[in-house]
C-alpha cells in the first residue's frame, strides 16, 4: 500500500506506514518516520502501539491468526567465541579462580545482544519473505505473487505456497525474467509504444504470410511428386536455388553498376547491417542453435571490419550476401510450411522477401520501400564467394567453425578517419549490447538496468547464500542474534520490538 510522502505524522496524525518494499515512497516514509511519544501512555497502550507499527513491516501480508501460531518464545542467539583465543589456553586460568592468574586482563566491554530484535525471526523462514531478503523481487507482495503464479521453485520442484517455511539447507529459484522485471527499471511511454507496434504487428504478418505459405506448400507437394527419394528433391532444390542466385547476380551487373564506397558510406552500411543482425539474434522465434551460429560469426566479421583500416566495397558486398542469406535461413525455419529435415541445415527453396518483419529487412539509405528488400550494387557477384558461402554454412554446426565462416579481413589496426578511442569505445558498446540488448517486448526497460532507489535496499542476510547469476539461494540456517547485532532487519529499534515481543508473550 502506498502512502502519499506529503500526508506524513505531524503533530498528533497516525505514523507513516514503512513496508518490506522497495518503493520510493517507503523509502521517503523510512527516511522521515519518527517514533510515536508513549511516555503519557499506559503498558497496553505502548504494546498495542508497537505492535500495530511492527506487525506493519513485518509480516503485513500473513493474517493475524497464522502469526501468532507462528510465534515461539525461544529467540535464537549464538555467543562467538575467540578461536585465537581458544588455541593459546586450554581453559586452566578460567579454572584456577580469580587472583591466581599473574596477569589481569584489562576491562572489556562486551557489546549487548539485541534479542528483541529476533521477535519476528518465525517470518524469516517464509519463502516470499526470503525471496525478497535475496533481492529477488521488489516487496513481498510481488514475491507472493511469483511464487502463485508458478515462477519458484524450492528444491527443484514448482512450489505455489508463499507460505511454505524453509528448512536449512533448502535451495529456492525464481525465473530470471520475473526477477529482472522485479528489479529492472520500468519502461518509459516510447519504449512502451514500441512494444504495442510490435505486438499489434503480429497479426498482420500473420495474415499476409497465409498466402504465401500456401503456394509454398504447393511446390513442395510439387516436388515431392516429381522427387523419386529425399535426396533428389534435396538436390533439385539446390539447383534451382543456384540458379536463382545467378540470375539475380545477372540481373544486378546489368541494371547497376559497380561503384566505389567511400569508407563513411562503407562503415554506416557495416553499422546497419551489425545493427540487423543484432535483431534477428533477438527475436526469439529465430532461436535456433545453427542459425544463432551463423548470425555470430556474421558479427564477428563485422566487427573486425569496422576495425580495419580499408573498409573496401569487397568487404560490404561479402557482408551483405552473408546477412541476406543467414536471414533467409532464419526466415524458414520458422516458416509452418516448410517441410525441409531439421537437421538440414541447407535452404531447399528462396523465401518471400515480404515474410520478414520490417525491423530486420536490410533497407538502404536510398530505399524507401519497407517490405521488401532492395538490391543494391553490394549484392554479390562472384561465384567464389557464393561457394564460400556456401561451405561456411554448412560447416556452420562443427565446433571449427567459428574460425571458417568469416572472410579473411585486413590486418585490425585504426581506421584513419576515426581516433582509437572512438573504436575502443564502439567495441565496448558492441559487447554490451550483446550482452544486454534491447528488446521493445520486455516487460521492463532494456537495456537492463536497476531500478532507481535500489541502493538504499540492496543487502543480504548472512543466513542466505544467494547466486545472482541463476537467480538462486540457499536457505543455510535459522537467522541468530550475536553481540551487538540482529540477523533480522527491522527500522525499529529494541524498545518497539521488546513492546511487541511481550503483546504476544502474553498469549502462551
Amino acid at each position: 500500500m502506498r502512502t502519499n510522502p506529503w500526508k506524513l505524522m505531524r503533530a498528533g496524525r497516525r505514523p507513516a506506514r514503512l513496508l518490506q518494499s522497495w518503493n520510493k515512497v517507503n523509502l521517503y516514509n523510512l527516511k522521515h518516520a519518527t517514533l510515536p511519544v508513549t511516555s503519557s501512555k499506559n503498558f497496553f497502550q505502548q504494546k498495542w502501539l508497537a505492535k500495530s507499527l511492527a506487525r506493519t513491516y513485518h509480516g503485513e501480508q500473513v493474517r493475524e491468526s497464522q502469526w501468532e501460531k507462528m510465534f515461539c518464545r525461544r529467540l535464537r542467539s549464538v555467543v562467538p567465541m575467540d578461536v585465537n583465543y581458544l588455541a593459546r589456553n586450554d581453559g586452566s586460568a578460567e579454572s584456577a579462580g580469580r587472583g591466581s592468574g599473574v596477569q589481569e586482563a584489562g576491562p572489556r566491554k562486551a557489546p549487548l545482544t539485541p534479542y528483541m530484535q529476533m521477535a519476528f525471526a518465525p517470518l524469516e523462514r517464509r519463502l516470499d519473505v526470503a525471496i525478497f531478503r535475496a533481492m529477488f523481487a521488489s516487496s513481498t507482495r510481488q514475491a507472493r505473487q511469483f511464487v502463485l503464479h508458478g515462477s519458484v521453485t524450492v528444491n527443484g520442484k514448482k512450489m505455489k505456497h508463499p507460505g511454505y517455511l524453509l528448512n536449512p539447507g533448502d535451495l529456492f529459484q525464481v525465473d530470471p525474467e520475473r526477477v529482472m522485471f522485479a528489479t529492472g527499471a520500468p519502461k518509459d511511454p516510447q519504449q512502451r509504444r514500441s512494444g504495442r507496434r510490435r505486438r499489434n504487428r503480429k497479426p498482420a504478418q500473420t495474415q499476409s504470410e497465409q498466402p504465401a505459405e500456401a503456394e509454398g506448400s504447393e511446390e513442395t507437394k510439387a516436388a515431392e511428386e516429381t522427387s523419386a527419394s529425399a535426396e533428389g528433391a534435396e538436390g533439385q532444390t539446390e539447383n534451382a536455388e543456384n540458379a536463382e542466385n545467378a540470375e539475380n547476380a545477372e540481373k544486378s551487373s546489368q541494371d547497376t553498376e559497380h561503384k566505389e564506397l567511400s569508407p563513411e558510406e562503407a562503415r554506416t552500411i557495416l553499422t546497419r547491417l551489425l545493427a540487423q543482425a543484432k535483431d534477428i539474434m533477438n527475436n526469439k522465434d529465430l532461436s535456433a542453435p545453427s542459425q544463432r551460429l551463423n548470425l555470430n560469426n556474421f558479427r564477428k566479421g563485422v566487427r573486425k571490419a569496422l576495425s580495419s583500416t580499408v573498409s573496401s566495397t569487397n568487404i560490404v558486398e561479402d557482408f551483405e550476401a552473408q546477412f541476406l542469406q543467414l536471414k533467409a535461413l532464419a526466415e524458414k525455419s520458422t516458416s509452418p510450411s516448410s517441410s525441409s529435415p531439421p537437421e538440414s541445415s541447407e535452404p531447399q527453396s528462396q523465401p518471400s522477401p515480404s515474410k520478414l518483419p520490417e525491423s530486420v529487412l536490410p533497407t538502404p539509405p536510398s530505399s524507401h520501400n519497407k517490405t521488401t528488400p532492395t538490391f543494391s550494387p553490394s549484392t554479390p557477384q562472384d561465384p567464389i564467394l557464393t561457394a564460400a558461402l556456401r561451405q561456411a554454412l554448412q560447416t556452420s554446426s562443427s565446433s571449427s567453425s567459428s574460425t571458417t565462416t568469416t572472410i579473411n579481413q585486413p590486418t585490425s589496426t585504426t581506421h584513419p578517419h576515426i581516433s582509437p578511442e572512438d573504436l575502443t569505445i564502439l567495441r565496448q558498446a558492441l559487447s554490451q549490447l550483446h550482452e544486454n540488448p534491447i528488446d521493445t517486448l520486455k516487460p521492463y526497460a532494456t537495456p537492463w538496468r536497476p531500478r532507481d532507489y535500489m541502493s538504499a535496499f540492496a543487502f543480504i542476510p548472512r543466513y542466505l547464500e544467494v547466486n545472482q547469476n541463476i537467480c538462486a539461494a540457499v536457505y543455510l540456517r535459522h537467522p541468530v542474534a550475536k553481540p551487538g547485532r540482529s540477523e533480522v532487519p527491522s527500522p525499529y529499534p529494541d524498545a518497539v520490538n521488546g513492546a511487541a515481543f511481550a503483546w504476544y508473550l502474553r498469549r502462551r
